[in-house]
């Protein structure tokens, strides 16, 4: 049995690993078989193929994992329609087996959308409120800090008053102490 290679890893592996990786997406299998592929052609383990996809090599291939889901996708859909062309042509089909969608199916998604109007409606009542009181409360804090600052200058002023008088009081009594 040999043993797994644990060097570094080449331009040339990444590469390899992003190709089978995106191949495997393309085709709809999974980034694990993907990983146990790459793992055969290179002797590494699965998780250490895994571990570099996805700590350094998907990072670079954003786009061209975004292009091999929607190649994949472009696929599918080709796929159905074939199937659809292929039961049309076959003399065994029904036109009257149920459709993809019942009219059940499309009452059930007319009620969900007006439910869902009704709570963004909902939610944008209650944005408004919050809205108006947010206000409300802003203009509380401006009346109150208006106070607040009103409050200090007449505190102020109270205090320059006290330190006269009691300036005042106390020459008052060294006048009393000088002339007895």
């Amino acid at each position: 049995m040999s043993s797994m290679r644990q060097d570094a890893w080449t331009k040339e592996e990444d590469l390899l690993l992003a190709e089978i990786v995106l191949q495997h997406i393309r085709e709809g299998s999974t980034q694990l078989q993907a990983f146990d592929e790459v793992g055969k052609r290179l002797n590494r383990t699965a998780a250490a193929c895994g571990f570099r996809w996805n700590s350094f090599v998907r990072k670079q291939y954003k786009s061209g994992i975004e292009l091999a889901k929607k190649q994949r996708k472009e696929m599918k859909i080709q796929e159905t329609m074939d199937a659809g062309h292929s039961m049309k042509e076959d003399s065994s089909f029904n036109e009257k087996t149920s459709p993809t969608l019942s009219v059940d199916d499309v009452i059930t998604f007319i009620h969900n959308i007006a439910q869902q109007a009704q709570l963004v409606e909902r939610v944008s009542q209650e944005t408004d409120i919050l809205q108006d009181e947010i206000s409300k409360l802003q203009n509380q804090l401006n009346q109150t800090q208006s106070d607040y600052d009103q409050l200090k200058i007449k505190y102020k002023e109270l205090e320059d008053d006290y330190h006269s008088v009691l300036l005042v009081l106390e020459k008052a009594r060294k006048l009393t102490v000088e002339n007895k």
